[in-house]
C-alpha cells in the first residue's frame, strides 16, 4: 500500500517514541508486529486501547521475553525480519538474550533499532527521564519561558518525538544500506541527540552573535511584538509571526497601522513597546473577525486553534489532514506521495496481543506450531 510495503518489522512494547516511529514505519506500509508485554505494565494506564493511536496499524502478540520459549520464539520472528524495534533502557534486551550480537548473529541483514532517552553509554544512559530532562540539557528549555519567569516546557513533541523521527531515518538509513551490504547494523538513536540536531540553526545564531542568551531578547521566543500570541477580544487568541519586511508591511496594513505607530522592528530595546501597542488594538476585535481580517493576505497572521478546532479547519479537512479509523477522528499519515499512498492499515490492537493463533500465521506459524509455544509457555 505505501512505499514500505513488503518490510516485516518487529516492534517490543515501550512508551512514547518508539511507538511513533513504529506508526509512522506502519503508516507507510511496513508489516509491524507489535510484541506486548504478557502482565500489565501500565503501557496503557492514561488510556483506553481503542485511543492507544500511536498503535495503529499494526497487530500485536503478548510473549514472554523471559522464558526459554519466549525468547525463541522471538528470534524466530527475528530471524525473518527486516528490522525490530526497542525501548528500553541500555542492558534490557541484552539480559533478555535479545540484545544486538545474538540477533545479528542469527539474523545478519538485522536493522536493530535502540529508542533511548539518553542513548547506549555516556554518565546518564541508565538513568530515568522524560522529555523535559532532555531539552534540559540542550539548551531548548532554558531559551523557552518569560523574561521574568522560569521556562515553560512543551509538549512533549522535541525530545521524545523529534526522538522518534530521528529513529525513522536512521532505521530507513540502515535498511537502504543493507540492500547494498547484505549486513545490519545497530541504530542508537537517542531523544537528547535528537534534540540537540535540532538546535543547529540556533547554535550558527549564537555564534554569529544574532542570538542573544538572555530571555525576552529573540525573535522565535514570542519576545518581538511581530512574532508573538495576542488575545482577542473574546478572550481567543492570534498568532502572529510577519518577520520579513513584505509580510510585516501586510500585517500592518491588516491591523490598521502605519509604520510610524509602533516601533522600529528591529530595536529589540523597544519590542515590549511594541507588544503592548499590538496587545491593544488586537483586543479590539474577535480571534474569528480578525482572522477574516487577514485571510487570503501573505501577513503571517493566523487564528491559534485547539486541539478539535484544528480537525475542523477548512485547510486541514482540504487536504484530509485527519482521518477516520475505527470511528475515531486522527492525524493522517504523512509525508505524501503521488503513487504509493500511505494509509493506515487498522486501529490499535484491542486484544493485548493474546490470540497468538490469529496474528502468528502472518509471520510463517502453523496451528501446531502455535499449540506447542503455548504449552512451552512462550505466551505466558
Amino acid at each position: 500500500m505505501g512505499p514500505l510495503s513488503g518490510a516485516k518489522i518487529i516492534e517490543f512494547a515501550a512508551i512514547g517514541a518508539a511507538p511513533m516511529t513504529c506508526m509512522i514505519l506502519a503508516d507507510l506500509g511496513a508489516t509491524v508486529l507489535h510484541v506486548e508485554r504478557t502482565q500489565p505494565s501500565g503501557l496503557g494506564l492514561y488510556r483506553p486501547p481503542e485511543f492507544d493511536l500511536l498503535l495503529r496499524g499494526r497487530q500485536s502478540v503478548a510473549i514472554d521475553l523471559k522464558s526459554e520459549a519466549g525468547k525463541g520464539l522471538a528470534l524466530d520472528l527475528l530471524s525473518g525480519a527486516d528490522a525490530m524495534i526497542e525501548g528500553f533502557r541500555p542492558g534490557v534486551m541484552e539480559r533478555l538474550g535479545l540484545g544486538p550480537e545474538v540477533c545479528l548473529e542469527r539474523n545478519p541483514k538485522l536493522v536493530y533499532g535502540r529508542m533511548t532517552g539518553w542513548g547506549q553509554d555516556g554518565p546518564h544512559a541508565k538513568n530515568a527521564g522524560h522529555d523535559i530532562n532532555y531539552i534540559s540539557l540542550t539548551g531548548i528549555l532554558d531559551a523557552l519561558g518569560p523574561e521574568d519567569g522560569v521556562p515553560t516546557p512543551p509538549l512533549n513533541i522535541v525530545g521524545d518525538y523529534g526522538g522518534a523521527l530521528f529513529l525513522a531515518i536512521g532505521v530507513l538509513s540502515a535498511l537502504w544500506e543493507a540492500q547494498r551490504s547484505g549486513k545490519g547494523q545497530v541504530v542508537d538513536a537517542a531523544m537528547v541527540d535528537a534534540a540537540n540536531l535540532l538546535t543547529t540553526s540556533y547554535h550558527a545564531y549564537m555564534l554569529a552573535g544574532v542570538w542573544k542568551r538572555e530571555r525576552g531578547m529573540n525573535i522565535q521566543t514570542g519576545d518581538a511584538f511581530f512574532y508573538c500570541v495576542y488575545k482577542c477580544a473574546d478572550g481567543k487568541e492570534l498568532a502572529v509571526g510577519a518577520v520579513e519586511e513584505k509580510f510585516y508591511k501586510q500585517m500592518l496594513k491588516g491591523f490598521g497601522f502605519d509604520p510610524a505607530d509602533l516601533p522600529p522592528q528591529h530595536d529589540r530595546s523597544r519590542w515590549k513597546e511594541g507588544r503592548k501597542i499590538l496587545a491593544e488594538r488586537i483586543k479590539t476585535k474577535s480571534r474569528d473577525a480578525w482572522s477574516q481580517i487577514f485571510e487570503g493576505t501573505d501577513s503571517c497572521v493566523s487564528p491559534v486553534l485547539s486541539f478539535d478546532e484544528a480537525k475542523t479547519d477548512k485547510h486541514s479537512r482540504a487536504r484530509d489532514g485527519f482521518i477516520d479509523v475505527g470511528g475515531i477522528m486522527q492525524p493522517a499519515p504523512a509525508p505524501r506521495f503521488s503513487r504509493t499512498k500511505a494509509k493506515v492499515a487498522s486501529p490499535p490492537p484491542l486484544d493485548g496481543g493474546k490470540n497468538p493463533e490469529r496474528v502468528l500465521p502472518l509471520w510463517g506459524f502453523d496451528a501446531n506450531a502455535i499449540e506447542k509455544l503455548k504449552k512451552q509457555g512462550a505466551f505466558g
